[in-house]
């Protein structure tokens, strides 16, 4: 049974026959009612099908940051919504049941922000990440633009980093990562947003470190 709460030219909610009407974020949709067969699924349908699932579970491991990465980007869907969408295509690699990711193309912040200016990145033997950069001037940035460093250790599938507390104006970061990675490698990104969160910048990634 569905209900027309503002009439009929108004949203339906509920269903009706094959169709079922939903509101979400406002925002009012209709998608055809889920039908059931006997038939075994297509290998393309069991690839889309697993591919989305890895895809979301990947996903996950990084909500945090795409909360605050995506969260211009994500207009009437949720940032996990919007980072499936960017990165599903692009991101993920194979068939199933072999998928792996491409790390170098992963997209978890996304706006206009500019990034740091001539970056500098070294690990040292005691897995300490350091990060450099210059001194920023330009209009469309400030000095209190939050650095966000997004760690990431595939084989162990956990993350390290932050996400406030660095400044664009320190120019300079210091970052012991997590020894639970040490022997492991390890992908490393880094984001910015306003003060404000008004701006978040593009994620960039700054490559692959083993950890000793």
């Amino acid at each position: 049974m569905a209900k027309l709460p503002q009439g009929i030219f108004g949203p339906i909610i509920g269903t009706v026959g094959p169709v079922v009407g939903a509101k979400w974020k406002d925002v009012s949709y209709i998608r055809s009612r889920a039908s059931k067969s006997d038939k075994p699924p297509t290998l393309d349908q069991l690839n889309n099908q697993e591919k989305f699932k890895f895809m979301n579970e990947f996903l996950m491991r990084f909500h945090p940051y795409l909360n605050i990465g995506l969260m211009i980007k994500a207009k009437k869907m949720t940032p996990l919504n919007a980072a499936y969408s960017m990165n599903h295509k692009q991101t993920v690699l194979g068939t199933y049941p072999d998928l792996t990711v491409d790390y170098s193309k992963f997209i978890w912040s996304e706006g206009s922000l500019p990034t740091l200016l001539g970056l500098q990145v070294e690990v040292t033997d005691g897995n300490v990440l350091k990060l450099s950069w210059e001194q920023d001037n330009r209009r469309s940035t400030a000095f209190d633009d939050q650095l966000m460093l997004l760690i990431y250790c595939p084989a162990l599938q956990l993350t390290d980093g932050f996400m406030n507390g660095v400044n664009r104006a320190d120019k300079h970061c210091n970052f012991s990562i997590n020894p639970k990675f040490a022997g492991h490698e390890v992908e490393v990104y880094i984001s910015l947003y306003a003060l404000n969160r008004k701006k978040v910048a593009h994620s960039q990634y700054l490559g692959r470190f083993p950890m000793f």
